[in-house]
């Protein structure tokens, strides 16, 4: 119920709209050579596209790509490319900022928390844009982050959730490979929870607020038609709140009127380019400035993200 089920939503998507098409799928593939060697399977049984689905797959995928050039890999995130290797990825910044405003909303004690996996800039840039839009509603709320050191590990999880709710936090947001784990024991606990990558709101009714979810599938197809009509260049394809490919989960009880309204007038915002998340001024932890006032990030500066902004509370490395 989280990132590697998004993940397979999308191959279910693309299956469905390409008729004759077949998939096939292999999970729990470490960041190491074993997905070197899964990739050659793959292309010894005749498959010619691959979606490489986690985040330190990408130089295998160009070591791999370089010694098949009739094959095409399709990696999620990172700043590389190959004559056969491109990226996809869907940026959730904007959803999760405005999650965190739903946050900041409910907030009682000012302190929200966060469980990341691992210190990497796709879990740095979430809970930078989810403590923005918390502070959005109140500049004084902090976000304390406690690292897991693994994509799934529920002891951990749990543990994570129940130390941060013992430090009088009252709302949790993460990203690990699932959010069911901290999320029920958030409910358990009776605090809030804010979802991320599936939404997971019929599970935890009591303590959900809303969450950024993925919709891979379109794009998948997308690029699956290019690729066949031989139109595909291997660049960086980016999918956004505006283009559907990320989606703002459904609101909780929790969430007053008030808020869902304030909520969705920034989401326009946001998608009718009035309002950018990635605007400075942006202060980092240490009081430096990260971004100026007036400057838009560009891409390879918000991917490369290596600092934490100040409000939130833990090592960004």
């Amino acid at each position: 119920m989280g990132y590697n089920y998004s993940m397979d939503l999308g191959r279910q998507y693309v299956e469905a709209n390409f008729e004759g098409v077949e998939t096939t799928y292999f999970d729990n593939i470490p960041e190491t050579a074993d997905v070197a060697r899964v990739m050659e399977r793959l292309i010894q049984e005749d498959h010619k596209i691959i979606f490489a689905t986690s985040y330190g797959y990408l130089d295998y995928a160009i070591e791999v790509g370089n010694q098949y050039p009739d094959v095409r890999i399709l990696h999620a995130g990172g700043l590389k490319t190959s004559d056969t290797v491109g990226t996809y990825w869907a940026d959730s910044d904007d959803a999760m900022y405005l999650a965190g405003m739903v946050a900041g909303s409910v907030t009682q004690t000012n302190r929200l928390g966060f469980i990341g996996a691992f210190q990497i800039p796709q879990i740095l840039r979430t809970i930078n844009a989810f403590t923005l839009g918390a502070q959005s509603i109140n500049p004084n709320i902090t976000t304390t982050v406690v690292w897991t050191g693994a994509w799934l590990d529920p002891a951990k999880e749990a543990e994570a959730a129940n130390s941060l709710i013992d430090s009088d936090i009252d709302v949790i947001a993460g990203q690990v490979d699932s959010p069911l784990t901290y999320s029920e024991t958030a409910e358990k606990r009776g605090v809030y929870v804010i979802g991320k990558d599936v939404d997971i709101s019929d599970r935890v009714p009591q303590a959900w607020l809303t969450g950024a979810s993925w919709n891979w599938g379109p794009m998948m197809t997308q690029l699956v038609e290019e690729i066949n009509a031989g139109t595909w260049e291997p660049t960086h394809v980016r999918g956004s709140l505006k283009g559907g490919d990320v989606v703002l989960d459904p609101f909780g009880a929790a969430v007053s009127e008030a808020t869902k309204e304030q909520v969705l007038a920034e989401k326009e915002a946001i998608i009718s380019g009035e309002k950018v998340v990635w605007e400075g001024p942006l202060v980092k932890q240490d009081d430096t400035v990260a971004v100026p006032g007036g400057k838009a990030m560009e891409i390879d500066e918000i991917e490369t993200m290596d600092y934490l902004i100040k409000g939130v509370i833990g090592p960004a490395s």
